[in-house]
């Protein structure tokens, strides 16, 4: 991970010795792209690696999301966020059908 600045409102990248916690697995490379980028934008600094194996080998295997340890709960706040679809929030009468204007 890329050193930040502090001054600039986002932690520091973490030192090899710091604990980082797995708080995001997928199969979809561009998923877990798509969450790193959700907790950066939200200043928290993450790593984003693939698992051993290659889909295209043996399917099995996947991508991870790692963040420090002390970011990991609110890492997993934006990540819930995330996994909520808009419709949860509408009952099907409300929707008429034709995408809000």
């Amino acid at each position: 991970m890329p050193d930040t600045d502090p001054a600039a409102g986002k932690a520091p990248s973490p030192n090899p010795n710091e604990k980082l916690v797995r708080v995001f697995d997928t199969e979809l490379e561009t998923e877990a792209m798509v969450v790193r980028g959700l907790l950066e934008s939200g200043g928290i600094d993450c790593q984003f690696s693939g698992l051993e194996n290659s889909p295209d080998v043996l399917p099995v295997g996947g991508y991870t999301v790692l963040v420090r340890e002390e970011d990991a709960a609110r890492a997993r706040e934006v990540i819930a966020e995330y996994r909520r679809t808009p419709g949860e929030d509408l009952a099907e009468s409300d929707w008429s059908g034709d995408p809000p204007a």
